[in-house]
């Protein structure tokens, strides 16, 4: 039981949205009669918010960072126009101009990993320039217009679908392929993982518990899983995004970059002492976040098979409620890929299930806004709650120096016995 409680304490913050996200599903499902769990819901689901869940990835690792990027809105938007037009006015291959789209959006990364890096101007700054830039851009490379006439292939990233292979089972075989592959690898790497935990003496979860945390996500994965099969199979932005969030987990977890991402947002005085070139991994946060801001640009302009000027227009906001409602911390140091999928995912079926209400989108924005205040907010409390149960930053509950009078006698004892010392004749 303790170890159970002390996990729950020290992951207070994603397994909390993880409560939330299942009830707020939950509350749905019930005001919707059943609607929101559709298969083709869910499947809609996934397509929709596919660019703001990319664009998370990428906002977590600057936040983390102690950064932040208002661009990502405008470069998404600028680098699917410069990819439509590539493609509808100089016939370029559409892989080429998906490549091309990607370089573009990774050098105004790097640009703005310049600024911010080695030039010292505040992320906020530098993103917020180039907001406005990159917006005028779009308009000016679309002449204002809208760019359609896509290639197929194009538009089957932002909306086809996986082939179907195997025999006629009534499912798509290929997605419930994938999800036991998932599942049989999850289950893998939590058994190494508190195997390894167990060896170094750290607090694990009792088997019991182990074995029931591992059935409730082999049966959520294969649920979704299944919605999907019964749908139209797992979207090819899916399974992008799928391996976007593999990709990024084991960067931040598991490889000397994301550790210093973590250092330099805990404290970056002392990750500089420690020898860690900040200049160089802020540069490299920065650049990262350009390269999914292209790639955001690419799915969104696929999905809505044309180049639009108002293309990801409040993109940048939705990745940071996600991020921050994920469990990122404003001070920077504290988020995981993770838990900005979770924050998206609260996000996305928010707006789905307002919109199966009926709700107006000035409300959808407004109770928005509330569930970010309140994200940001539990965040706090929970600092405070750790500080005052002796975790990390904790305040001792003893006053760590005397009070004045007791300090000042304490002075004038010890200069009376250094007088005294100093008064001594030499020992011979």
């Amino acid at each position: 039981m303790n170890a159970l409680l002390n996990t729950l304490r020290g992951n207070v913050r994603q397994y909390g949205m993880i409560i939330a996200l299942a009830a707020i599903v939950i509350l749905f499902q019930i005001s919707t009669e059943g609607v929101l769990l559709k298969p083709l819901n869910v499947s809609n689901l996934v397509v929709q918010n596919a660019q703001i869940l990319i664009l998370a990835i990428g906002m977590v690792i600057v936040i983390v960072a102690r950064h932040i990027d208002l661009s990502v809105g405008s470069v998404a938007a600028f680098v699917g126009a410069a990819s439509a037009i590539m493609m509808t006015q100089y016939d370029f291959p559409w892989w080429l101009a998906v490549f091309v789209g990607l370089l573009i959006g990774t050098a105004i990364g790097a640009w703005h990993g310049f600024w911010v890096a080695y030039v010292g101007i505040p992320a906020f700054i530098v993103t917020l320039a180039s907001m406005l830039l990159f917006r005028g851009l779009t308009l000016v490379v679309l002449k204002g217009a809208t760019v359609g006439g896509l290639p197929e292939q194009f538009k089957n990233i932002g909306n086809g679908f996986l082939p179907e292979v195997g025999p006629d089972t009534g499912l798509h075989n290929l997605t419930i392929l994938i999800a036991v592959v998932a599942v049989a690898v999850l289950i893998v790497l939590e058994v190494r993982r508190r195997a390894a935990q167990a060896a170094y003496n750290f607090d694990v979860l009792p088997f019991p518990l182990f074995v029931v945390k591992l059935a409730l996500l082999t049966i959520v994965i294969m649920y979704f899983a299944y919605l999907l099969a019964d749908a139209r199979g797992l979207p090819i932005v899916g399974l992008i995004l799928g391996g976007l969030i593999v990709v990024y987990t084991f960067i931040m977890n598991r490889t000397v970059f994301g550790r210093h991402v973590y250092a330099i947002g805990g404290n970056v005085d002392a990750a500089t002492m420690s020898g860690v070139n900040t200049k160089r991994v802020d540069f490299l946060v920065m650049m990262n976040m350009g390269l999914l801001s292209g790639l955001a640009g690419i799915v969104t302009t696929a999905r809505l098979t044309a180049a639009n000027p108002k293309a990801g227009v409040n993109f940048e906001l939705d990745a940071i409620a996600a991020a921050f409602i994920g469990g990122a911390a404003v001070t920077g140091g504290v988020g995981t890929v993770v838990g900005a999928i979770i924050g998206g995912l609260v996000m996305g079926v928010l707006n789905n299930g307002m919109s199966l209400l009926g709700v107006s989108i000035d409300w959808q924005q407004a109770i928005k806004g509330l569930v970010l205040l309140l994200a940001v907010a539990f965040d706090v409390w929970n600092k405070r709650r750790t500080a005052g149960s002796g975790g990390a930053g904790a305040e001792s509950a003893e006053p760590s120096a005397p009070p004045p009078d007791k300090l000042a006698e304490e002075i004038e004892a010890m200069e009376a016995e250094l007088s005294v010392e100093s008064n001594d004749p030499p020992k011979t």
